[in-house]
């Protein structure tokens, strides 16, 4: 395992104060934080660095007088839904599955909302919590919460993709700022489930870019001997406006057959522009148990046409680490995960921000020469 000098959780569950939360008030019953992980990052005007942590507020006591809860956004205000436990499996601390319906079908045992950190220019410490820009649950589209930030800096805007959950969409709905610490609403951008959409810092030929990953329950496969597997890829899509999104016709970055640590893989950073060429910092996982081994890879990607992948490092660039989180076991509900979310150049060396178990927000500083190397 990749071990670097700078590399720490930076914000844990105990960091957050929930009668700040956006719930607060509202639902008459206990909650706690299940995690504050997966933070968007970016540079703010001031010099400091910015992370939108992703707060997944949870029932302290989700079942109950035989049901079990979910909250959800309604009409401006929280409310409880109460399912009865003959119609669903909670093996899944996150979630649980509503039977007797032909599709999958879940719920959630918390709901996200994203709250701005600032931390310092290192990101090693932090500065403030922004309880008062928080984004929440706006609109039906996010009934169920705002999950998993990642914020791109292009021609001096700020622009934040965010997974918005509810029962008639799995999307992603864009927000923007002119300072990178207030957001606004701007609409939804993909109306199909896709968690890992991100957009590239920079204009290409005058167009916005992004990675996408779309899901599905079927994928065709490759031919026998091919040196890819099928199943979840990265995929690429252009935009004049950052608001209307065309697929692009090449692939973008695949799992390779020969491997099975990347089965499964999605975007990760939004990618930045070096002297290489596009890096992109992507996450695969490896099958274990039910959740997996998510680890955190790497891309360049042609500064002209990202469909164009012209080296990829097989080795991860980031790994769990469960040294880290020894002193948060007695919170830890997930293992092997480490799912990285935002990356700053810094000359020499990247500044990474990642989730770490689905419980904490981790920072690591990674040399340069552990990717151009």
């Amino acid at each position: 395992m990749t071990r670097y000098p700078i590399d720490r959780l930076v914000l844990t569950p105990d960091d957050i104060d929930l009668s700040r939360s956006p719930l607060a008030g509202y639902l008459g019953v206990e909650t706690h934080v299940l995690g504050a992980f997966n933070p968007g990052l970016t540079r703010l005007p001031n010099g400091n660095l910015l992370m939108m942590a992703r707060i997944a507020e949870a029932l302290r006591t989700p079942v109950r007088d035989g049901h079990v809860h979910a909250i959800r956004w309604a009409d401006g205000r929280y409310v409880l839904d109460a399912w009865p436990l003959e119609q669903v499996d909670t093996a899944d601390p996150r979630k649980f599955m509503v039977s007797g319906n032909q599709w999958k079908v879940m719920a959630l045992t918390s709901l996200s909302w994203l709250l701005p950190v600032e931390l310092s220019p290192d990101g090693l410490e932090i500065v403030a919590l922004h309880y008062d820009r928080a984004v929440a649950p706006s609109s039906n589209l996010e009934c169920y919460g705002v999950e998993d930030a990642r914020i791109s800096r292009v021609d001096g805007r700020w622009l934040m993709t965010a997974c918005a959950v509810s029962p008639e969409r799995h999307s992603t709905v864009l927000y923007s700022s002119a300072n990178g610490l207030d957001w606004r609403f701007e609409d939804i951008i993909l109306d199909h489930q896709n968690k890992d959409m991100v957009i590239f810092e920079g204009r290409i030929d005058g167009h916005y870019w992004a990675q996408t990953r779309p899901l599905g329950e079927l994928y065709f496969a490759y031919p026998p001997g091919s040196e890819w597997r099928s199943g979840p890829s990265i995929n690429l899509a252009s935009s004049p406006d950052a608001l209307h999104w065309k697929p692009y016709r090449k692939p973008g970055i695949r799992p390779h057959a020969a491997t099975v640590a990347t089965a499964r893989m999605g975007g990760g950073a939004p990618p930045i522009l070096t002297e290489e060429g596009w890096l992109s910092l992507w996450h695969g996982v490896e099958p274990h148990e039910i959740v997996g081994i998510y680890r955190t890879y790497w891309s360049l990607l042609d500064r002209n046409d990202p469909g164009i992948v012209f080296r990829t490092g097989h080795t991860p660039v980031l790994e769990p680490s469960a040294e880290l989180t020894r002193p948060l076991e007695h919170q830890l509900y997930l293992r092997d995960v480490v799912f990285t979310t935002g990356v700053v150049d810094c000359g020499s060396h990247f500044i990474v921000a990642s989730g770490e178990a689905d419980l904490a927000c981790r920072i690591t500083h990674i040399p340069r020469e552990a990717i151009f190397a």
